[in-house]
């Protein structure tokens, strides 16, 4: 249970942020590094350091019925990532505290680097491998809102970066569900342990192509490398926390971790290498064409990553225990240039090499700060990424894939690290070199630079002190290498092949470097290759552009014949497909005698909607359309279906009214043939739909699962009423899902209409009939309320439940709205569609996971109850905080509707107004006009069948 303490320790973290900020302002952040450092104790205090220690465990039931449980495993692999994960993310909290703005509201930034720190805590700790996947998508939505925070200028970069990853996340989906399919089970630690019995089955390829491609995606290689570089709009605190020291690094333990099972294969060896290799080349070539401080730090730690997945695609003990060493050492000195990069623009107003000269001799301390981190990046000794680099050369020549593998993959190496080796000085002479120009700058406050000024010394001492890492690599090595032997690193181990490479790759270096402009005008003649990702984005816009444009022509005809068509071809092959003889409730079914005059009346009813040319009419009759499909379900034994469509016919209308005054208040006729071939088309396309409906259902006879639910549904939770138990108990994750998509529609409404309530502008004298409706609303309010109340409590045992509840809660302020023209509790900060929605998204949440907290299986109900004079016996049930949840969502999406829809109907409603609006050529029916096929454009007052129908149609 103590590893579950670390993830949620920083979900607490997050949840203080808006009361730290509120006190501390920026200084928040040394509260939140001292937060990050008590959990790294936490962790570390525990970690099985010796290779004879057990691995620490804890687990939680999650998914029983799919074997998936939520189990965190801390074995040497995970803590040295965990050690990276929060020691830098404690200097990065600190250098957020001077690096942000004394004024200003730093929350967002804050909450979400600390929401980030616990999703890959809980990636490098998670011990199986669904939870891997939600871990990992976690940490790519705060990395896109992380990146988006910058402003504006970053909503296209953040974009690119959340589209890639979570391309690369779906991969690793599809990845994992093979794997578990494979091996029969989701425990990483299990399938770790057997690798034959994954290896053995025919989906092994798949599964190791899937894993790189979400490794490539997420660690920004080559050829998915160009988001890394768009990211730089990102703050300097964030592109050093995620894309450098921890984000990038997700793809590298993917790697590492499955190196145990795919280690040895051929075609993962050299798939790597070859990405690998490629990426470093690229990376350091590319970054000597930067003159953005930043952009060129990108290109690097693609290059860096490209040599640690090389290696760790050569899958020898040397390879892989100099490719952890590496990644150490890769977080230290990047994580250093980045915050110092950040400091140069801070006080330079700049990071374009070629507006920055001769910063040294008034900024010596981050002059020396930014030589020691560049030495290490470029392999000089005496720092740590000197002797990093060397133990890499040594795995690169054991690479045994093909005959020349190791020397060529070696030289390979050696060419990427000599373009390291150049840029790294590019970076330092650009910056502190030459003459000084900026003579009026000085050295930032001790604070400001004291993160930057520790990790760029640590990578000093553990340089030549590099025998103290022995212990964190080697127990690593054992989780990635299992048959492993001990690990001994050392600053100097004499006279070997892969000294001989260090100091050839500082020679061509320093000739690079000197030949730095000629260098420089040549890899500007090598043309830029098309970004792969911009070339998809705008191809797939294109198609979306050709798939919508008969939606955009206006004609009610153009957007439903697809819909209509495709129902046709669904109904023709169901009954193909399903030949069972006569149609079953229509011949030989006395149970279906009840049903004929409710079809006559329902057809009078349509007929009427079709050939009326009065909006209001044709408003009125598609009501009552529904409300005879309503006492269908009623008598048909679906209380609840009855309720939630007579609830949803009310709500339509109320809706479809504050549209209509905005319209013209009659539709204009179309020409008889059109109006004849629509008539056919109807006609077919409903017998179709009946008939397939009547085939699918085959009889009226009980379901094995309706049985089920029938016996089962009381004994195990407590509740009578089925259709509520199956909404919120037996299928709630999926109820969970629904009440997400409400969300996002409430949220579309609230950004794409605006406010268009206007309740004080234009107000005129009430009229007769709108006093009335506010005397009604005055006095049926309150029994509403109070009826949504008994019909919300009573769910779980009698026909009611959120949804129901919610609907009649709507209903009410819809009413009110008719009433005065503006939706009741406007002015209250709570009774809005955003509070509610994300309140009802809160509540469903912590429901499904108090289940999990306990020890309980996801969304397992936890009971009690309550006695009330007059609902008698309540269930006082984690099901009935879920239904809440669910009517918040549903009470948002309706008064989103009503405030965005309305016109402020000055004065309240009046129907003597009808809907009558302005006919201007922007509403639809007018845009219906225009169409070429129907002729002159009628007069203004004409009516039009194809209007009415299309709006049944999309109501039905």
């Amino acid at each position: 249970m103590p590893l579950f303490l670390a993830p949620a320790a920083m979900i607490g973290l997050a949840c203080l942020v808006p009361l730290l900020d509120r006190r501390l302002g920026r200084d928040t952040g040394y509260v939140l590094a001292a937060g990050f450092l008590a959990v790294g104790a936490l962790l570390l205090g525990r970690a099985p350091w010796g290779a004879d220690e057990r691995v620490v465990t804890a687990e939680l039931p999650w998914l029983p019925a799919l074997g998936v449980t939520a189990e965190l495993r801390l074995d040497g692999l995970a803590a040295m990532f965990c050690l990276l994960i929060l020691g830098v993310g404690a200097l990065i909290m600190a250098y957020c505290a001077r690096y942000l703005s004394e004024h200003g509201n730093h929350r967002a930034v804050y909450t979400l680097l600390t929401l980030f720190a616990g999703a890959m805590l809980g990636l490098v700790m998670a011990s199986d491998i669904i939870l891997l996947v939600v871990f990992w998508e976690l940490t790519t939505i705060c990395s896109y809102f992380l990146i988006g925070d910058a402003g504006p200028h970053a909503v296209r970069a953040a974009r690119k970066a959340f589209l890639v990853t979570a391309s690369g996340g779906l991969a690793l989906l599809a990845g994992m569900v093979l794997l578990a399919v494979a091996a029969g089970t989701t425990d990483l630690a299990l399938i770790l342990s057997d690798p034959e019995a994954v290896l053995a089955s025919p989906l092994a390829p798949a599964i190791g192509a899937l894993i790189i491609v979400a490794a490539v995606t997420k660690s920004a290689l080559v050829p998915a490398h160009s988001w890394l570089p768009g990211a730089m709009a990102a703050i300097t605190p964030v592109s050093a926390y995620l894309h450098a020291a921890t984000m990038v690094k997700a793809g590298i333990y993917l790697l590492m971790r499955f190196s145990a099972l795919f280690s040895g294969e051929t075609a993962w060896s050299a798939a790597l290498l070859v990405i690998g290799l490629v990426s470093a080349v690229f990376g350091a070539a590319w970054a000597l064409r930067q003159h953005d401080l930043k952009r060129l730090l990108a290109y690097s730690t693609v290059s860096q990553l490209g040599l640690l997945t090389a290696a760790i695609g050569v899958g020898t003990p040397t390879a892989l225990s100099a490719a952890i060493l590496h990644t150490m050492a890769h977080a230290l000195f990047k994580a250093t240039l980045f915050m110092l990069v950040g400091i140069i623009d801070h006080e330079a107003g700049s990071r374009d090499i070629r507006e920055l000269s001769g910063l040294w001799r008034v900024m010596p301390v981050t002059a020396a700060m930014t030589g020691l981190a560049g030495l290490s990046m470029a392999g000089v000794p005496p720092m740590l990424g000197f002797v990093s680099k060397e133990y890499l050369f040594q795995g690169f020549l054991d690479a045994d894939v093909t005959p020349w593998a190791g020397v060529t993959a070696g030289a390979i190496a050696v060419g990427a690290s000599a373009l390291t080796f150049a840029y790294g000085l590019r970076i330092f002479y650009g910056a502190f070199g030459g003459p000084t120009v900026q003579t009026e700058l000085y050295e930032p406050a001790r604070a400001f630079l004291a993160p930057a000024a520790f990790a760029a010394l640590l990578g000093l001492v553990l340089g030549p002190a590099v025998g103290l890492l022995n212990t964190i690599v080697g127990r690593s090595l054992i989780d990635v290498y299992p048959t492993a032997g001990e690990v001994s690193f050392s600053f100097w181990h004499g006279l070997s092949p892969e000294l001989a490479m260090s100091a050839i790759t500082i020679a061509i270096g320093m000739g690079l470097f000197l030949a730095r402009a000629r260098v420089e005008r040549t890899l500007l003649r090598i043309p830029v290759p098309g970004d792969l990702f911009e070339r998809g984005y705008e191809g797939l816009l294109r198609f979306g552009a050709l798939v919508g444009r008969p939606d955009r022509t206006g004609s009610p005809a153009s957007i439903l014949v697809r819909p209509v068509l495709g129902l046709i071809a669904l109904g023709a092959a169901a009954a193909v497909a399903l030949d069972n003889g006569p149609l079953p409730g229509l011949v030989g079914d006395h149970s279906a005698a009840a049903d004929w005059p409710i079809l006559v009346l329902l057809a009078i009813v349509v007929l009427g909607c079709v050939v009326t040319g009065s909006a209001l009419t044709a408003l009125a009759l598609l009501g009552t359309a529904g409300l005879v499909v309503a006492l269908w379900f009623l008598l048909a034994g679906a209380p609840d279906v009855a309720m939630t469509l007579l609830l949803v016919e009310v709500l339509t209308a109320v809706v479809a009214v504050l549209v209509l005054t905005r319209l013209p208040a009659r539709f204009r006729r179309p020409r008889a043939g059109r109006a004849v071939g629509s008539a056919v088309v109807a006609v077919v396309a409903g017998l179709v739909a009946a008939g397939a409906a009547l085939a699918f259902t085959g009889s009226r006879e009980i379901s094995p699962l309706g049985d089920y639910f029938l016996r089962r549904a009381e004994p195990e939770t407590g509740g009578r009423n089925v259709v509520n138990t199956i909404l919120v108990d037996f299928r709630g994750l999926d109820t969970l899902g629904e009440a997400a998509v409400l969300g996002a529609v409430t949220l579309g409404l609230l950004m794409l209409l605006g406010s268009r309530s206007v309740p004080n502008a234009g107000r005129t004298a009430p009229s007769e009939d709108s006093l009335v409706m506010r005397v009604a609303f005055r006095m049926l309010a309150p029994v509403m309320l109070l009826l949504s109340a008994y019909l919300f409590l009573r769910g779980h045992y009698q026909p009611g439940g959120g949804f129901i509840a919610a609907l009649v809660a709507g209903t009410a302020i819809a009413f009110g709205y008719l009433a005065s023209g503006r939706t009741p509790g406007r002015g209250s900060r709570l009774l809005r569609p955003g509070p509610l929605t994300a309140g009802g998204l809160i509540l469903s949440i912590l429901t499904a996971l108090t289940a999990t907290f306990t020890g309980a299986a996801f969304f397992t109900p936890l009971r009690g109850s309550l006695d009330l004079p007059v609902l008698g016996y309540v269930p006082l049930t984690s099901s009935l905080v879920f239904d809440l949840g669910i009517y918040l969502f549903v009470l948002g999406l309706v008064l989103a509707a009503v405030d965005r829809l309305g016109d402020g109907l000055p004065g309240g409603f009046d129907p003597s107004r009808g809907s009558g609006g302005s006919g201007g050529s922007g509403s639809p029916v007018r845009a219906a006009a225009a169409d070429p096929d129907d002729g002159p454009a009628p007069e203004p007052d004409t009516p039009t069948a194809e209007a009415v129908e299309s709006t049944g149609e999309a109501h039905r």
